[in-house]
């Protein structure tokens, strides 16, 4: 990580065998501004551990970033390569409006 983006807004994900998770922390790293995963109720239906479910929280991650009035953040991959769900998540997001 790059020094002036040590303090940035940021867009973590996770992922795990049958989930994806993504939430935008504070730039101090104390709070989470929003967040989004396959384990919310609107995102339970069908398969929740593939690419389709990981652009779906891509998709809400961007939209509630931008409720509380978040547009620039920087992706941080959590060591995971960029590839699948977590390239997914990424790609959902740009188009949902968040740049990073």
């Amino acid at each position: 990580m790059r020094m002036r983006e040590k303090f940035a807004t940021r867009l973590t994900v996770h992922r795990s065998a049958n989930h994806m998770y993504a939430q935008v922390v504070s730039p101090e790293g104390d709070r989470i501004l929003a967040q989004a995963s396959t384990l919310d109720p609107s995102l339970r239906e069908g398969k929740t551990g593939n690419v389709e479910a990981a652009g779906k929280v891509g998709d809400l991650i961007a939209l509630r970033a931008k409720e509380v009035g978040i547009a620039k953040v920087a992706f941080d991959r959590s060591g995971y390569k960029y590839h699948g769900r977590v390239k997914a998540v990424a790609v959902a997001a740009r188009e949902g409006g968040l740049e990073f």
